[in-house]
């Protein structure tokens, strides 16, 4: 599993142009499985711990407004960045990823982040 989750962190650092930070969260306890930034001032497992909150939030409310619904992901813009919280589809991780605005191609980021989800799923 380990070698999976460094894998995948080092695909997404080399290859996806903008990368800012990287984590992998369990939904349940919030126990964050990697985590990576190129940013030292950045800390990838106090935003995901603050991005499960938004999680929880939205699972709450697919379920008091009875949505036979699944999140895919929540898309977050700033100024500068672009945070995605991709849950997987069995509900119990979700991969949040922030990248520079200004470098990072969306479409391009999703696709990666929907791919490793199903793998990161099927994995842990």
């Amino acid at each position: 599993m380990a070698d999976f989750l460094n894998t995948f962190v080092n695909d997404l650092k080399s290859n996806l142009s903008g990368f800012v930070a990287v984590a992998v969260t369990e939904v349940k306890t919030g126990m964050s499985y990697v985590s990576n930034t190129l940013d030292p001032s950045f800390d990838p497992e106090l935003a995901s711990a603050y991005n499960l909150e938004v999680v929880k939030a939205k699972l709450n409310a697919i379920r008091a407004l009875k949505l036979n619904e699944k999140i895919d992901d929540i898309l977050i813009t700033l100024n500068s960045q672009i945070h995605i919280i991709n849950l997987a589809e069995n509900g119990e991780y979700f991969v949040y990823l922030a990248v520079d605005s200004n470098k990072a191609n969306l479409g391009m980021a999703r696709a990666t982040l929907r791919k490793y989800t199903a793998d990161i799923a099927a994995k842990l």
